[in-house]
């Protein structure tokens, strides 16, 4: 910008001249001077004033437009965005007919501000008169301590936050809370495992599995994609129950300490119960047990998956199945028994003396040790593992919960032909029920393999082919007969067929070696042999009842009578029809028109 002076030398030497005033000049420039500056201001002041009523007008647009689509939309209830993202996404688990095994339940989280707490001392008396497990000098130390917050209970009832509100200390404070609820108790414990809380805030606490399919499918339970849909199992609410029920009260009649049970459909492998006792609730998981505790002793032991066991005699169909399959053998082979068959310093003996040969039906009807093991003999060693290596029984079991992965089967490190020979019997190799199961329902469905699932399948799973279909026939002509005249007789249910076979071996201690007064009682069964459709297997620990004047520990006075009841109680709740034999006609003439 250009100032003009006030005294322009140009104009004040000819006014001086003339003798005109310079002052006048001076003053005429100052007020040219001021009349520019007011012309400036002014158009700063109109383009300030135009910029401002845009702005105006721009608001006014959104919010009008604002309020036009609030008042075209329906109303709402505003939904505050703390605790919801993370309480409401666990999505039910359900049975295989829909009925709900887990879901979510609204309840409150109990804290405390010092700071705000009016009479520490009264409330931490009262609170402990609500909450017995409290410790009352704890709780004073941390009210009149330096604490600004602590949590008191991180999930409370109904009835106790109502009593905690009366106490009225404004200290005492509640927060929401979305826990995981198992409407049914102890009810499949060991399969839904139980669920815990993660991340925690004031106002929300996310939910995570800890065990069972809980933690297994933890990111399909929390994943929001799904929409909520439940995770359908393959487990019946109603069969579970009544198998829960007999078991106990065939664990508590035979003495045992211990007991598991595994029903499973022979064409798609689903798991329609599976029981583990002692049990839990997983409402009130317990903790899990110290160090240098036996995990078989704690009630979260899943004995169905974890317990890896010698399965004794139950094995024994397995071998004549393969030798049949070879074509070594065929059911009314004759074997020489006569015993006791020795290797090195080792002796192989049968339970009883059951003569000096039997044809293979009768050694396993019989449940011959040197029988099963000539067969082994003539298997060989290569060929034996590998059978029960597609059989799936040298590997962890893929059954669907995190518990599962742990029970590894036990094998020999030498696998010899002593080891080839007590194996094919049941003993020096230790698996999970889990695997029988899966392993006799490739018998049962005409030898095709079937992996365990615990998730609701919509049709037969079937695999690769392990047996042919006549060597499976005559494999449940075997377990039939073990049940009508063999050693499973107290397993036997009238009008249904049942097949089976029982195992009874020495339980192993802890440092080597066995007991010599304890064992794990088995039977492993098929129903109806005539049209398989399920396998059940019932293993009880250290079974022991007083029959016939003397102690009776051998599966077939142990596990047997326990699965023929179970049998006759879940039967009709599958569907399954009795067959009843008619009757001879007495006490009536036949007479011809």
């Amino acid at each position: 910008m250009i100032r003009t002076p006030l005294r322009p030398l140009a104009r004040i030497l000819p006014a001086r001249a003339r003798g005109e005033n310079p002052d006048l000049i001076e003053r005429e420039n100052i007020a040219q001077r001021h009349s520019d500056m007011e012309a400036r201001a002014r158009t700063r002041a109109e383009g300030r004033l135009l910029v401002l009523a845009a702005f105006f007008v721009c608001a006014y647009v959104a919010i009008g437009g604002r309020m036009a689509v609030m008042a075209t939309s329906e109303p709402a209830e505003p939904v505050s965005v703390g605790g919801s993202a993370i309480a409401n996404q666990r999505a039910d688990i359900v049975d295989r007919e829909g009925r709900i095994l887990a879901t979510n339940f609204e309840t409150f989280s109990l804290y405390a501000q010092p700071p705000q707490m009016v009479d520490p001392l009264d409330a931490a008396d009262k609170l402990v008169s609500i909450f017995p497990d409290l410790d009352r000098e704890r709780l004073v130390k941390d009210f009149t301590g330096s604490r600004k917050f602590l949590w008191i209970k991180k999930k409370i009832s109904p009835e106790q936050m109502q009593a905690v509100h009366d106490i009225g200390d404004p200290g005492l404070m509640f927060g929401p809370r979305e826990m995981r609820l198992y409407p049914n108790g102890k009810l499949a414990s060991h399969v839904l495992g139980g669920a815990s809380f993660g991340k925690e805030g004031v106002n929300a606490a996310e939910v995570i599995g800890v065990a069972g399919v809980e933690k297994q499918f933890d990111d399909y339970l929390r994943d929001p994609a799904n929409g909520g849909k439940p995770l359908a199992l393959s487990l019946d609410l109603s069969i579970q129950d009544a198998t829960e029920e007999v078991l106990y009260g065939g664990m508590k009649l035979m003495n045992a300490k211990g007991a598991t049970s595994i029903l499973m459909d022979v064409y798609t492998g689903e798991v329609i119960s599976v029981a583990s006792l002692p049990d839990f609730d997983p409402n009130e998981r317990p903790r899990p047990p110290t160090s240098g505790f036996d995990p078989s002793e704690s009630p979260l032991f899943n004995r169905a998956v974890q317990g890896v066991y010698e399965l004794g005699s139950t094995f024994k169909i397995f071998t004549a199945a393969q030798a049949m399959e070879l074509g070594l053998v065929n059911p009314d082979t004759i074997i020489d028994i006569r015993g006791p068959l020795r290797w090195g310093k080792f002796s192989i003996r049968d339970f009883s003396n059951y003569g000096k040969e039997l044809s293979v039906t009768r050694i396993i009807e019989k449940s011959s040790n040197i029988g099963t093991a000539r067969l082994a003999q003539q298997i060989g060693t290569e060929r034996q593992r590998a059978f029960l290596d597609r059989l799936g029984m040298l590997k962890a079991t893929p059954f669907e919960i995190v518990e599962a992965s742990g029970g590894q089967p036990l094998l020999p490190k030498n696998w010899s032909e002593l080891s080839t020979m007590t194996i094919s019997y049941g003993h020096g190799i230790s698996t999970t029920p889990m695997h029988l199961a899966a392993g006799y329902a490739a018998l049962a469905n005409g030898g095709r393999l079937v992996q365990p699932t615990i998730l609701k399948q919509n049709g037969p799973q079937m695999g690769e082919r392990i047996v042919s279909e006549d060597v499976a026939r005559a494999s449940l002509d075997m377990l039939r007969g073990v049940v009508s005249s063999g050693t499973a007789s107290m397993a036997d249910v009238s009008g249904y067929s049942v097949g089976g076979k029982t195992g009874s071996a020495d339980k192993p201690k802890p440092m080597g070696g066995y007991y010599k007064d304890k064992v794990i009682a088995t039977f492993a069964a098929v129903f109806p042999t005539d049209e398989p459709k399920y396998v059940l297997i019932v293993t009880l620990d250290e079974p022991e009842i007083i029959a016939l004047d003397k102690d009776r520990r051998t599966a077939g006075w142990t596990a047997a009578p326990v699965a023929g009841e179970m049998i006759a109680r879940l039967a009709p709740l599958l569907g399954l029809r009795p067959q009843i034999e008619p009757a001879p006609v007495t006490g009536v003439t036949l007479t011809s028109n």
